[in-house]
């Protein structure tokens, strides 16, 4: 018997607990023996509880289905309230409706409501239609990549990699994220700032030996890898990737994912999947595997 209840024990970010696990598990089987399509895979739902910017204060608004006490699906926000993201088991599909009804109901918030749906999945766009929704140009793309290509670079002389479970420092690779996502100006230090880059590396599943920096002969970390990875499963997540503006256009970026998903192919991985639809990620090999639209109320 299909029963929904609310995840009751979510604390924010930095914090997992019983029922993140059981969601991350849930994901994770998704794409354990197949490269299948999921706007919101493991990987995405831990990075979300590793940063900062997570809303705590609607977190009893997330919600799942169960069968038995087996989750079989998930309608959940991302850090902002007031978006909704859904992952289906593709043997519930009659779960649609009550999905689309329960994220206009609980996951509206004062500022509007709106909700990813994949291109392909018709019966939803049809449901969330009439419920008065309509589709946006806001896209969101999902490119995967097989490893059993050619993951080969080669890096400019003077520059080499450093795994961050070996070669970690907290200072420089906050340093690499702040130029990497184009911020203006030298990133502060703050004590704040320093904790936060610290918890964003301290996922129950990460695997800091998969996470790759490219070291410039300043010693400054100037390209950055981030990989989701679980022994025993398919695919591998690439999430946050940067480069200092300053070091671009010399392979480094290059560099820097495909050391990473040399390191997730050595571990188990078959396939990556990046939440992307950049010429870069097409360039090392990635292909279009999925697009979502936003559908927004009113």
């Amino acid at each position: 018997m299909i029963k929904f209840r609310y995840l009751n024990d979510l604390q924010g970010y930095g914090h997992f607990s019983e029922d993140f696990f059981k969601v991350s598990e849930f994901l994770k089987d998704i794409q354990k023996d197949s490269l299948e399509p999921m706007s919101f895979p493991w990987g995405r739902w831990e990075w979300m509880f590793s940063l900062p910017f997570l809303d705590p204060d609607h977190l009893d608004s997330i919600g799942v289905w169960e069968d038995e006490g087996r989750i079989v699906a998930l309608m959940t926000y991302e850090s902002k309230f007031g978006e909704a993201y859904y992952v289906l088991h593709h043997l519930y599909p009659y779960l649609r409706r009550e999905i689309a009804q329960f994220a206009l109901r609980d996951l509206k918030s004062e500022e509007g409501f709106r909700m990813l749906v994949p291109d392909d999945d018709h019966e939803m766009q049809k449901i969330v239609y009439k419920m008065g929704l309509t589709a946006t140009e806001e896209k969101e793309q999902l490119a995967a990549i097989d490893l059993n290509q050619s993951l080969e670079f080669v890096l400019p002389q003077g520059y080499y990699l450093e795994n961050m479970k070996d070669h970690l420092d907290i200072k420089r690779y906050h340093q690499i994220l702040w130029r990497g996502f184009n911020h203006s100006g030298e990133p502060t230090m703050t004590e704040t700032e320093i904790k936060d880059r610290k918890i964003s590396l301290t996922g129950p599943h990460i695997n800091l030996a998969r996470n790759i920096a490219v070291v410039a002969p300043t010693g400054d970390y100037v390209s950055y890898c981030g990989t989701w990875y679980q022994e025993g499963t398919t695919v591998a997540l690439v999430e946050p990737v940067a480069t200092d503006p300053h070091y671009r256009k010399m392979g480094l970026g290059r560099a820097s994912v495909l050391e990473a998903l040399k390191c997730c192919k050595r571990a188990g991985a078959k396939y990556a999947i990046v939440g992307s639809g950049q010429n870069f990620y097409y360039r090392l090999g990635f292909y279009p595997l999925a697009t979502y639209t936003w559908w927004k109320l009113g």
